[in-house]
């Protein structure tokens, strides 16, 4: 089988390995990939929201399965087109995205089939925005922007003047484009953060292990949103009770509602939890597999992940068992100095081998490029370093000592991942 997986940062190394893995996988290609990628895969320089490049690309190198991750090539229609041209796919279709591509379609979506989420309302007008929470005058509050914002279309005003500041930014500065035509404003709730992910295929639901992600810049959760600077898992709030009650209330009734709607769920669905006072309720959709949590999640699956999509394209998931390990896994980011700011790139990074790999430890690649035989830095997010172990704290331990052997000019990481990943 030769197989192709959209996109170009850590969580697509990951599935890169974790595919390898399955013995009928002859060819594993990336596109466009980064520098370490390239270790693992044949990476071709096609832009992951270039449809039609895709498709050629498939064609061109006799594609048998085509895996696609990032949300703005799903959200695209990238699934739809290489399904039209024959070639078998893993992910969401145009129409199915739309959970993550419009937070207002997810927001009617829970509140139509009764799926706990925030209370919230939704917004053309920045006049009237402004005015809905000038007069209501709680806070903190979220504004949200309802398309794709590369995950920075979040905003949690403490103050009137920061509210007001949001809805500018993102309804008429366009800070994030035509996706801040529309807002979604809701009540801020409290609790502990939880990431799920799921295996779909429109009629069943799988979940996989559960995982805590860290996206705030510094220790203490302090600093700037951030595409996520590590992760754990499982997450030790997360009770077997707790799991029970989310099936029941959150993810049987969310691709049972996607599948009324006529647009049924085949994929990854990331669920992003909070667990309130008053019980789970959805915070966010995603859809596709979350980075850094894939690094967590996928290096826990026993069955073969290949295996599984395969399962999910034939519609058999449901027939399959889907096993996790019962230890546990910690992700460090390695981050550039500055991000998610400014940030400088093409800096040397020191203690990789030849495979851009450290003893002890996977190494994910989220940005990097290699040139005269030396990796250098790409990207905001750098590394992600991986360690399995029999319980959280050793993983933890691993993965920061692993870490510690790698150095770039300017290297952040984030010294507390995990410190809260207590019950």
């Amino acid at each position: 089988m030769k197989i192709l997986v959209v996109g170009g940062g850590g969580r697509e190394h990951a599935l890169i390995r974790k595919l390898r893995e399955n013995p009928t996988v002859t060819e594993v290609c990336c596109a466009p990939g980064n520098g370490g990628i390239a270790a693992d895969a044949v990476c071709v320089p096609v832009k992951a929201t270039d449809i039609e490049g895709m498709v050629a690309l498939a064609k061109e190198r006799g594609v048998d399965f085509c895996v696609v991750t990032p949300d703005d090539p799903l959200v695209l229609g990238m699934v739809d087109a290489m399904n039209k041209a024959g070639i078998a796919t893993f992910g969401p279709n145009r129409a199915a995205a739309r959970i993550e591509g419009s937070k207002v379609f997810a927001k009617n979506l829970m509140k139509k089939y009764g799926i706990p989420t925030a209370d919230y309302h939704t917004f053309t007008n920045p006049s009237e925005a402004l005015g809905f929470v000038t007069g209501k005058n709680e806070f903190p509050i979220v504004i949200k922007a309802d398309g794709l914002a590369l995950g920075k279309g979040v905003v949690i005003a403490n103050t009137l003047d920061e509210a007001a500041e949001a809805i500018h930014s993102i309804m008429e500065d366009k800070k994030f484009g035509a996706s801040g035509n529309q807002i979604v404003i809701e009540e801020f709730l409290t609790g502990p953060e939880v990431s799920v992910l799921a295996f779909c295929d429109g009629e069943a639901v799988v979940p996989m292990v559960s995982s805590m992600d860290h996206k705030r810049a510094f220790d203490g959760d302090q600093g700037p949103n951030t595409g996520g600077m590590g992760t754990v898992a499982p997450n030790l709030c997360y009770t077997p009770q707790i799991a029970r009650q989310c099936m029941e209330t959150i993810f049987r009734p969310t691709v049972d509602a996607m599948k009324a709607e006529g647009c049924p769920f085949s994929g990854c669905l990331y669920f992003g939890l909070m667990l309130t006072p008053k019980g789970p309720a959805v915070i966010e959709y995603n859809c596709r597999f979350g980075d850094p949590e894939a690094q967590v999640v996928l290096p826990l699956l026993k069955t073969d992940l290949f295996d599984v999509m395969q399962a999910i394209w034939e519609k058999r998931l449901g027939q399959i068992e889907v096993q996790f390990s019962d230890e546990s896994a910690a992700c460090v980011v390695l981050a550039s100095g500055g991000y998610p700011a400014g940030y400088e790139t093409g800096i040397a990074i020191d203690g990789l081998d030849a495979n851009g790999q450290v003893e002890g430890a996977a190494v994910y690649h989220a940005g990097t490029k290699r040139e005269d035989g030396v990796y250098k830095t790409a990207g905001g997010r750098v590394l992600g370093v991986t360690c399995v172990a029999p319980d959280s704290a050793s993983a933890l331990a691993h993965a920061y000592r692993a870490a510690e052997k790698i150095r770039f000019d300017g290297m952040h990481m984030r010294r507390d991942i995990g410190a809260r990943n207590r019950v």
